[in-house]
């Protein structure tokens, strides 16, 4: 009966992503069929366009590895239950992090000169999730609305940062001098930008999942996230499990920023983590909060916005639709979400 019930529960939210992605793409081919002069070619490479060439299946690859962090920072803390709305903030704080210690250390090994960056972006964009969850602590503030403010605030200080004392002078973009070569992470599908990090996101999606599952730690947020009363009077210690989820959060956000300035942009560009933080949230989701199938719906994200590229050049509608297409997305399933979570507390 159990089985029954879990097999039908499985179903149940396969069938509303599946539902969720039939109404997003039905929109996107209306909206081409409505504004486009040639809707066959723009749907074709809207739909096939990031598989053409090695380029452009390269680059949707790369694009998917910083949703992967992002998806996973949130699965963590909404498992937890606890809400981390700052992902943009933590991304772009653990970027410039990344970028300031490279630049510091100019002549340093490569690999250690790496550790260091990825080191001094994790704890960044830790400390900056964590103070939310500490808030939540100690004074009962609510974790959405600190973490949300917390990176609306982080994101103007870094963009001083990069406009300001880091500007690059002999650079047309407004981003930061380029790091040193030595810290670039080798590129495995050239002539894409797809690099190894691809491979650390596949890891940490593993770590997490047993993390999550097979750890006692695990078992404790789990716990706390499914009922907090129980769990405190089963004694465990809910006070650290406001904190430690978003400090790992906020970590893994910040490893996004960290991979994204060394494997992609050899520098801290401003506006460089539009999108991943909230496109996070969707991805996590999708995927149930489940760390492993967060992979492929930071995957179907990537996706979505190759597609829109790839229709943008070779067919005649803007780039737009990506956007429309993921909030479409976005909305739908915050709302099967939302109804679940109602169903919940109704039948309880």
């Amino acid at each position: 009966m159990k089985g029954r019930k879990g097999f039908g529960a499985a179903f149940a939210g396969f069938s509303g992503i599946a539902l969720t992605l039939a109404i997003s793409f039905a929109v996107v081919i209306a909206l081409i069929l409505l504004f486009s002069r040639v809707p066959g070619t723009t749907i074709f490479n809207f739909f096939v366009g990031p598989f053409r060439n090695s380029y452009y299946l390269g680059n949707m690859l790369n694009s998917a590895v910083p949703l992967v962090f992002t998806g996973l920072g949130i699965a963590v803390a909404f498992k937890s239950s606890v809400f981390n709305l700052g992902g943009e903030g933590q991304v772009y704080a653990g970027g410039l992090a990344a970028t300031a210690v490279c630049l510091a250390l100019p002549g340093a090994n490569g690999l250690l000169g790496a550790l260091a960056a990825t080191a001094a972006g994790l704890a960044a964009s830790a400390v900056i999730a964590g103070l939310s969850g500490f808030f939540r602590m100690q004074w009962d503030a609510d974790e959405m609305i600190s973490s949300f403010l917390l990176s609306a605030a982080v994101i103007l200080v870094v963009n001083w940062f990069i406009t300001g004392p880091l500007d690059d002078p002999a650079n047309n973009l407004l981003a930061t001098l380029p790091i040193g070569p030595q810290y670039a992470l080798a590129k495995i599908f050239p002539p894409s930008k797809l690099n190894i990090s691809a491979f650390f996101s596949l890891a940490a999606a593993a770590v997490v999942w047993l993390f999550m599952n097979r750890t006692h730690a695990g078992y404790e947020m789990r716990l706390c996230g499914l009922n907090r009363e129980f769990a405190r009077y089963g004694g465990i210690n809910v006070r650290t499990y406001l904190v430690a989820p978003m400090v790992i959060s906020g970590a893994l956000h910040g490893l996004a920023g960290v991979l994204s300035v060394l494997g992609t942009h050899g520098a801290a560009i401003k506006g460089f983590s539009g999108g991943m933080g909230w496109n996070g949230i969707a991805v996590a989701l999708i995927a149930r909060n489940n760390p492993l199938a967060v992979v492929p719906a930071a995957l179907l994200f990537a996706w979505i916005d190759a597609g829109a590229r790839a229709a943008m050049l070779h067919g005649d509608v803007t780039y737009e639709i990506a956007a429309v297409a993921q909030a479409c997305i976005f909305f739908l399933v915050t709302a099967q979400a939302l109804y679940g979570l109602a169903r919940k507390r109704s039948a309880a």
